[in-house]
């Protein structure tokens, strides 16, 4: 680790970190959005912004998926930038592509707060958010206002919370349309345990619906626009058993979808310890290191059964978790809740070690 790099660790694990995990009176959820709302003031000072990109550059190779070129590896999950607030921010932090979302239709509020808990002595975080977001159309508007980007935006889209699991087709519908023409890829997401019903989408006959549904209009809506289809992905839960992902795999080899996203937060509570135990009964859906081997298995175990790309998700604390989702199959992997315990440090070390 050069001197760069350990500086930037030690900058913001010894000293922004306790600050951001302090502020907003210990607020997980509000010092989220205080930071997303300075990393957009940030994007709008180019000098500044620049000192950042030069901080946190490294060189990486371009890589091919599903037709899109990732400047690199390590990608932003959804969930971080819910509303597309800091897209101008992420690349400089060094983000080979950013997903935003989860988006619905109409702009809800979520779950009720408290609804974010940090689980600090298990390096995690549970979260029972429920796709709060300003909607769709916010989401669009604010895409054609910043214009083409240095790298890849994917959009996660979802249902209202309002909209019965037997009409989500037309909620995911009226996402990819909103968003046709704006979104790099789209990731189409079943998986969330914050929405009631919602992983019933990922069985086989209503996932197979929805998918060529999705597959049939992405393709009608390029010919409109004399364009290529936007790719579409499929974000499965790390809960499932090896059948269930069996059954994924083949519905999305018949609806010609472009890859996999593996994987979403989990309801099991194994890995929680020490005074993280007290939060053992919270609802909602775990990340961080207790994610880690669940999601490598997933991971490999897809990439062993599809010839589908993989985006590997879940549990990325440090290099060497990286390393393992790449070495499992993934083509790509993305980072959350490791971004908020070790800071741009971490997308920094992997993309040095990822190449």
């Amino acid at each position: 680790m050069d001197l760069l790099a350990k500086t930037m660790e030690a900058g913001y694990t010894r000293v922004l970190r306790p600050v951001l995990f302090r502020s907003e009176e210990g607020d997980p959820e509000a010092a989220h959005h205080k930071t997303l709302q300075r990393l957009s003031t940030l994007a709008e000072r180019p000098r500044v912004l620049d000192l950042v990109r030069r901080a946190c550059a490294v060189p990486t190779a371009p890589v091919q998926v599903a037709g899109i070129t990732f400047p690199g590896k390590v990608g932003l999950a959804a969930g971080v930038d819910k509303d597309g607030l800091a897209l101008k921010g992420w690349s400089a932090l060094g983000f080979s592509h950013i997903e935003v979302g989860t988006v619905t239709p109409l702009a809800q509020p979520g779950n009720d707060k408290p609804r974010l808990f940090r689980v600090y002595d298990s390096t995690g975080i549970i979260n029972r958010m429920g796709f709060n977001n300003d909607g769709v159309e916010a989401l669009a508007t604010r895409l054609r206002a910043v214009g083409p980007l240095s790298i890849p935006i994917g959009v996660s889209i979802g249902k209202n919370k309002s909209t019965p699991v037997d009409d989500a087709v037309h909620d995911y519908l009226t996402c990819l349309r909103t968003l046709d023409g704006l979104a790099d890829y789209i990731a189409v997401n079943v998986s969330s345990p914050n929405t009631a019903g919602l992983r019933g989408l990922q069985g086989r006959e209503p996932l197979g619906e929805l998918l060529a549904t999705l597959v049939q209009e992405a393709s009608q809506l390029s010919q409109a626009r004399s364009g290529d289809p936007v790719p579409i992905f499929v974000k499965i839960a790390p809960d499932l058993k090896n059948e269930a992902i069996d059954d994924i795999l083949e519905v999305a080899g018949h609806a010609d979808i472009a890859g996999i996203v593996a994987t979403n937060t989990t309801l099991s509570r194994d890995g929680l310890r020490g005074a993280d135990l007290a939060l053992v009964d919270e609802e909602g859906g775990l990340s961080g290191s207790p994610l880690t081997r669940r999601t490598r298995r997933i991971v490999r175990y897809v990439a062993e059964h599809t010839v589908l790309p993989v985006i590997g998700v879940g549990g990325v604390m440090s290099v060497t978790d990286g390393k393992a989702l790449i070495d499992a199959g993934a083509a790509l992997v993305q980072v959350y809740t490791g971004f908020v315990y070790s800071g741009p440090s971490l997308v920094r070390d992997l993309n040095r070690a990822l190449g």
